[in-house]
């Protein structure tokens, strides 16, 4: 069930109507709703995955509840492993099984042995990696002694399945998200439903437009064996990149809205990225909830920089190629991890990771010069990683640098330049509205021209928008 879809309309508009009309005030009817909502929304791709969210869930509950009624450390320590064995476990077995088995079959071929076929016919279930880093931070939390366990079963269970951010985040933390369960009345805040409204508004653009249009261009400009100039397939480096900034964006986006519009608060997943002044700039504004949570459960316990540059360093290596296989079982994205890796230690090592932490040409219409070539070669940089995380293998990708450091380069590209107008728009909404909580809000703008403002982006989205024709590409990890 697509954010973009009219099945997704229907669902919304019956789910709304009837918590506004008889649950809000209803702590464990309202959440028992909203559970039985979120896993009507999560089998409408597969019914059978519910068995495995549920029983994920009610493990880490009652792991966390074992947590607190002992004292002893050691058996503290034993429920969290516990904890981290079933679920990185189920991610493994569904997730990366095969990525392994089949480079275990390649590696020992290669050396004269014969292990024949050991993959199995796994499908990966929508949102697995969300859901479960989102249990893992709650059992880690209470382990830590940093939140206390929940006894309220319902809440927990909605918590976990939440349907706005479900299959593909933001990541929430226990410590934020679930306390918003147990309050007694959640009163209809009309701001903060207008905000959520334009959330939906400006990331339903994003996905439906920016990115489902941009997608004709990058398969084509992206499929294997193709033969385009330098200029085209820095094009398609750059289609793809705000292809996926649309798709992940536009979702993280939409559900922030529909999340309010129940009067849940979800936080922010994407905050400018694209005008980062340096690849850590970078990191702190794109998937910030992925990039803080292995800052928070991985480099932070690892040692994180309290040692030598060295061991920080190799911390950085490890959160990277972690990143990178999060997104999928390939090369590619662990190639992806690494070269992300290579790009942010000379930053950390220069001390550069600390410079760019204010708000983006504050104060000013149009950034300087100097800030502006910071944006753009930043760009290109991560435009440069893209490549390895969307092409289909490590030959394809080096294929395609290899045709997009030539000559041609410099020339004009001879085709496919339509998507550049969609890209235009995008660009100018986001730099009027970086560093912002809610788009579009435009308040210093009068009234009739934010509504002239929302009218043209509704018209676009019916002439030109996609619904629920393609999915989001954050779904498949």
């Amino acid at each position: 069930m697509l954010f973009t879809s009219v099945t997704f309309l229907v669902f919304f508009c019956v789910a709304f109507t009837l918590y506004w009309a008889f649950l809000y005030k209803r702590p464990f009817a309202r959440n028992l709703f909203l559970l039985v909502a979120s896993y009507v929304f999560y089998g409408w791709w597969d019914w059978r995955f519910l068995s495995l969210i549920f029983v994920s869930s009610v493990i880490d509950y009652t792991l966390a509840l074992r947590m607190e009624a002992t004292n002893c450390e050691k058996g503290r320590k034993r429920l969290l492993f516990i904890s981290l064995g079933f679920n990185l476990g189920m991610l493994f077995f569904f997730k990366y099984f095969n990525f392994f088995a089949d480079s275990l079959k390649t590696a020992t071929e290669k050396l004269g042995f014969q292990l024949g076929d050991i993959t199995l016919n796994v499908i990966l279930p929508v949102g697995i990696s969300f859901y479960t880093f989102q249990t893992l931070s709650y059992t880690i939390d209470v382990y830590r002694r940093t939140m206390p366990p929940t006894r309220d079963l319902v809440a927990f269970l909605s918590y976990v399945s939440f349907f706005p951010q479900l299959v593909a985040g933001p990541i929430e933390r226990a410590e934020k998200l679930l306390p918003q369960f147990f309050r007694k009345t959640i009163p209809f805040d009309y701001q903060l439903a207008v905000d959520g409204l334009r959330m939906i508004l400006w990331g339903f653009f994003l996905k439906a437009v920016l990115a489902d249009n941009l997608a004709f261009y990058v398969e084509n400009l992206f499929n294997p064996g193709s033969q385009f100039s330098g200029s085209e397939r820095a094009l398609g480096l750059v289609y793809f990149a705000f292809q996926i900034f649309g798709d992940f964006a536009g979702y993280s986006l939409m559900a922030r809205g529909i999340a309010r519009l129940f009067g849940f608060e979800l936080m922010m997943n994407f905050k400018a990225p694209y005008f980062s002044r340096d690849i850590a700039e970078f990191w702190r504004r794109w998937h910030i909830s992925l990039s803080t949570w292995f800052r928070d459960y991985v480099y932070i316990p690892l040692g994180g920089n309290r040692g030598t540059v060295a061991a920080a360093v190799s911390n950085i290596f490890i959160v990277f190629i972690l990143s990178g296989l999060w997104h999928g079982a390939s090369w590619t994205f662990l190639m992806w991890g690494l070269v992300n890796a290579v790009l942010y230690i000379p930053v950390y090592v220069l001390g550069v990771h600390k410079k760019h932490m204010g708000k983006i040409a504050e104060g000013h219409l149009l950034p300087g010069l100097k800030e502006l070539l910071l944006i753009l070669v930043n760009f290109s940089v991560v435009c440069l990683a893209w490549t390895f995380f969307r092409a289909e293998n490590l030959g394809h990708a080096f294929e395609y640098l290899g045709q997009l450091f030539s000559p041609s380069l410099f020339s004009l590209p001879a085709a496919m330049r339509g998507g550049l107008v969609w890209i235009g728009i995008v660009v100018v909404v986001e730099w009027v509205d970086r560093d912002r909580d809610v788009p579009l809000k435009f308040d210093r703008f009068p009234r009739a021209l934010r509504w002239a403002v929302y009218l043209l982006i509704l018209s676009v989205i019916f002439y030109r928008g996609y619904f629920g024709e393609k999915d989001f590409i954050y779904f498949q990890f």
